[in-house]
């Protein structure tokens, strides 16, 4: 989200820098809204292709840029440390409990959007501990993650469906006794979990410790990125087709669709227990019945090869955003605008999608190219008045209050 401290930004560099990720923001909102009220991926053609390329490469670009964001907030390129380091840290703890209660207040609301919020929420808190550390080791915390989180989740997972302790554990969950998601969900099964997406957030928080403005940073993102991509995709079809684990490259059960749409098969009549299949296995990752399926990249599978792949789409869309946004910045303004203000934007789709009677899920393009007009037009007039969007403004107000910090 849009959780940039605009203040701080002194030099004109640092302006063309704040544009171009803003308008890789505006493009993962717009292929959010693609994810959630675009038409049918499978329907072919140019639209039906753009929609699946959409589908989970749009919030893992959401999430490395707020990733990006942690590492601008907590110093840019030079870690902050002392007082300056222990306020940004402060303040990113702010915004994650923030996040984290709007998020589930929104899931409450039972939207058939999986939000992002809460789950962000925990991301914020999670990478708390480095955002001390430079590119270089984040850079290897983010690689490790992305190897050792899919399968740490596979076998957790696991363990937690043939002990039968999935179900104790969502049901008996706080959070989801008041209509929230469940750790369980969060840390594993969710639409985002932990172990599989902080990958993300780490690899943004690498990215914002670089010189964003060099042209050299620019030429090796632009060679990474790709390849990245092509590691993470075509490494995955030639190790399904190596293994003989090609037939499971079919789209695993759940995706993305809200826990509350999912049948109620095996529960055990146990409520808010539909986020389970009906042998009793959590949902929101690749199925546990055989290991061939980590060597899928599916949207959201949670898998080494999909995180890898999509963080190269990311890496590839930030530095093209980049560019685009220092040689054409007119043109791209309205989508740049969009992103300056994505938490309202991502927010208000949510509630749109709610209130119109639609539900997350296949629209006719008309309803999506109406989201993208909405979101613009909004954008457009309210930057003309105010500097940040109306959520951004708020969550900037709750946490630069100044605080207390004790000397060490």
């Amino acid at each position: 989200m849009a959780l940039v401290e605009r203040a701080e930004v002194r030099q004109q560099p640092s302006v063309a820098r704040l544009a171009g990720v803003d308008l890789a923001r505006g493009l993962a909102v717009f292929g959010m809204f693609a994810a959630h009220v675009g038409p049918d991926p499978t329907s072919g053609g140019i639209i039906g292709g753009l929609m699946q390329f959409s589908q989970g490469r749009a919030s893992a670009l959401f999430a490395t840029l707020a990733g990006l964001s942690l590492a601008i907030m907590s110093g840019r390129q030079e870690p902050a440390t002392g007082l300056k380091g222990r306020q940004a840290r402060i303040r990113i703890a702010i915004r994650a409990v923030i996040l984290f209660v709007f998020g589930t207040l929104l899931t409450m609301t039972g939207t058939s959007v999986v939000v992002i919020l809460a789950y962000y929420g925990l991301f914020f808190l999670l990478a708390l501990p480095f955002t001390r550390l430079r590119s270089v080791p984040l850079a290897i915390i983010a690689a490790v993650t992305a190897i050792i989180g899919p399968i740490l989740s596979f076998v957790v997972r696991n363990w937690l469906t043939t002990t039968g302790l999935a179900r104790g554990l969502i049901a008996n969950d706080p959070i989801r006794m008041i209509g929230g998601e469940s750790m369980v969900q969060f840390l594993l099964t969710g639409g985002y979990p932990v172990l599989t997406w902080m990958p993300f957030v780490f690899a943004g928080m690498a990215l914002g410790r670089l010189d964003l403005t060099a042209v050299t940073t620019r030429i090796r993102l632009a060679i990474i990125g790709p390849a990245l991509a092509v590691i993470g995709y075509g490494g995955s079809w030639i190790a399904l087709q190596i293994f003989g684990g090609a037939d499971l490259s079919r789209r695993f059960p759940g995706g993305m669709k809200k826990f509350g749409d999912m049948p109620e098969g095996g529960s055990g009549g146990v409520p808010g227990m539909s986020a389970l299949t009906e042998n009793g296995e959590p949902m929101g990752a690749v199925p546990t019945d055989t290991p061939l399926r980590l060597l899928g990249s599916d949207p959201h599978s949670g898998t080494s090869f999909e995180i890898i792949g999509s963080v190269g789409v990311a890496i590839t869309i930030l530095v093209g955003a980049l560019v685009l946004a220092e040689k054409l910045p007119r043109l791209w303004r309205p989508v740049t605008a969009v992103g300056s203000m994505s938490l309202t934007a991502y927010v208000l789709h949510v509630i749109a999608i709610d209130a119109t009677g639609l539900t997350s899920g296949a629209q006719p393009l008309s309803v999506l190219l109406a989201f993208i007009a909405g979101a613009i037009v909004f954008a457009l007039v309210w930057s003309r008045f105010f500097r940040r969007g109306p959520l951004e403004f708020l969550l900037n107000k709750a946490t630069t209050t100044r605080v207390a910090v004790p000397k060490t």
